[in-house]
């Protein structure tokens, strides 16, 4: 048999679930319907008990639903894969680093170097960076492939 006091800690750690912002918005809307229910109820009106169901079963989903959906749109703009996170500026700032370490070297001309740090600059995430990087070289390398072709068909037609 289940002991009573394991099903109590289980409660208290579903209910610390609930982020700060959660709470304050539950709270404030429970405290809404019972002013509304009660305060239609000191003024004698007969069907003052709808606020109830209204409230309890409507206004409050209602709420917490629009809360989670902040809270989720927030956190999406904030996390590594969104717009606005730490880390993906500081990886940035290594794929920035190691561009110009590469560009010192030599490994780079000036025209890539440009290129990649206009490219750099104005996306979001190093990922995009490196799926780019990798498109371009792709074709980079058939067009390469396609005139290294084109100069041996007219090699050999020079030749005749």
């Amino acid at each position: 048999m289940a002991n009573p006091a394991d099903r109590s800690s289980s409660i208290d750690e579903s209910a610390d679930d609930e982020s700060p912002l959660e709470e304050i918005a539950a709270g404030v809307t429970i405290g809404l319907i019972l002013t509304v229910a009660f305060g239609l109820l000191a003024l004698g009106v007969p069907w003052f008990w709808i606020a109830f169901p209204i409230g309890f079963a409507g206004v409050l989903p209602a709420v917490m639903g629009l809360v989670k959906l902040y809270e989720r749109r927030r956190h999406r703009q904030t996390a590594p894969g969104g717009r606005r996170s730490e880390a993906n500026s500081s990886d940035a700032r290594d794929a920035l680093e190691t561009l110009r370490e590469r560009y010192a070297r030599g490994e780079l001309t000036d025209e890539q170097f440009e290129r990649r740090l206009d490219r750099l600059l104005e996306t979001e995430t190093l990922e995009d960076v490196e799926r780019r990087d990798r498109a371009r070289g792709d074709r980079d390398r058939d067009r390469d492939r396609g005139r290294g072709r084109e100069r041996e068909r007219d090699s050999a037609v020079e030749l005749e």
